[in-house]
């Protein structure tokens, strides 16, 4: 590794820095790419494993389309807080694969189109003109920094650590006979908003479960006070729950771009902050900015590799923008419950308003004009709507 300066070095193997490595492959097949993660895959990571299908409208022409093969896909979807409710089909699958298998194979697909897998715990950055030193020894001329949440690139830069967090614990109970072939969200009615548990069917006889929460002004909520929040949201789980891990979650904010300075260390998925402030959904940000920034960095190595952070942030900008101020936009309205509520009672009367808020809160969709209209006359009549039916 110390030997020669890579085109490219990727710090953390997850689904970020994983699409990274792919993205500058697929631009430029003979570049010498190293993947470096401080754990041994297959390893498990805290996650709600969501995997929606935007995450393979970008994995598939990087040929990892098949990260999902063998895992049932989801097609409903159920929404609650107290007595307001919807179940929906969604327009298009989702599916639910548990990140040891899920990032261990997305890893796989970055060795076999080139990358270099290595076993290395980044502690120092510096950057000068022409390189970027990791630890004094590794050698880069681009480093997309991709080290989750607490990115130690980040930190070692000096990068802004201030910015919205959520705190969520999850794990893995028996899928109830009710909720087999389903995503579950019911959100909570506590002092904190949004808050809310969820229980997703992975399809093989267990569902990934958990609890989230925004972090206020206050102390940090306990692993105690999560468990206890779920169970009250969705009873029976903690009990038979098991391999329950906690995890911070980065939230996008409404103009992001500071995050991301010139010159050649690009920040990737949770490392740039980017999460959904509405939903808590990570792993489509976290494909859709790897590959951007995979291609950025070898489009900079074909000119001047300290244009990489200016052309990567048009990118992102460019591709997630708009999206990105209108989930931070809905995040601040559902801090209300009132607009929890009229969203859902709107999804529940007609599909094309599900249908939006599934892409707002999973994908790339937007604050559409038939959305807010209906959370506009949910809001108004502020009544209990049938409970639609799958």
């Amino acid at each position: 590794m110390t030997a020669e300066t890579w085109d490219l070095v990727v710090v953390g193997a997850g689904p970020a820095g994983a699409t990274a490595a792919m993205g500058a492959l697929a631009r430029r097949p003979d570049a010498r790419v190293l993947l470096l993660d401080r754990e041994r895959f297959p390893r498990d990571k805290s996650c709600g494993d969501g995997i929606a299908p935007h995450v393979l409208d970008v994995l598939r022409p990087l040929g990892a389309g098949g990260v999902v093969d063998g895992w049932e896909p989801l097609q409903h979807l159920e929404l609650s807080r107290g007595p307001h409710a919807v179940r929906g089909r969604m327009a298009r699958p989702v599916w639910v694969v548990p990140r040891q298998v899920f990032d261990a194979r997305l890893v796989e697909h970055a060795v076999a189109a080139g990358a270099v897998l290595g076993h290395h715990r980044v502690r120092r950055v510096r950057t000068d003109d022409s390189v970027v030193l990791l630890d004094e020894e590794i050698r880069a001329r681009v480093v997309v920094a991709a080290d989750g949440a607490h990115s130690a690139v980040r930190c070692a830069l000096g990068g802004d650590r201030s910015g919205r967090l959520a705190l969520a614990i999850r794990g893995y109970a028996p899928t109830r006979p009710d909720r087999v072939g389903r995503q579950v969200i019911r959100y909570g009615d506590g002092e904190v908003q949004p808050s809310y548990a969820w229980a997703f069917d992975r399809g093989d006889g267990l569902s990934n479960v958990g609890y989230g929460e925004l972090l206020g002004e206050g102390r940090p909520p306990s692993r105690r006070w999560l468990l206890e929040q779920l169970e009250q949201l969705i009873p029976g789980t903690v009990e038979h729950g098991e391999n329950w891990r906690g995890h911070h979650l980065p939230l996008s904010g409404w103009g992001w771009g500071r995050e991301q300075p010139d010159g050649t260390v690009l920040y990737a998925g949770d490392a740039a902050r980017l999460v959904n402030p509405m939903t808590g959904e990570g792993i489509f940000y976290a494909v859709a900015t790897g590959a951007l920034a995979g291609t950025a960095a070898m489009a900079g190595l074909d000119g001047e590799p300290g244009a990489a952070g200016a052309r990567y942030r048009a990118a992102v900008r460019g591709a997630l923008g708009q999206h990105l101020r209108h989930t931070c936009l809905a995040a601040r309205l559902t801090r209300r419950p009132a607009v929890v509520e009229a969203g859902i009672i709107g999804a529940a009367r007609d599909q094309r308003t599900f249908d939006d808020l599934v892409e707002l809160g999973l994908g790339d969709g937007r604050l559409t004009p038939r959305l807010v209209v209906s959370l506009g006359d949910a809001l108004l009549r502020h009544q209990i709507i049938p409970t639609k039916g799958p």
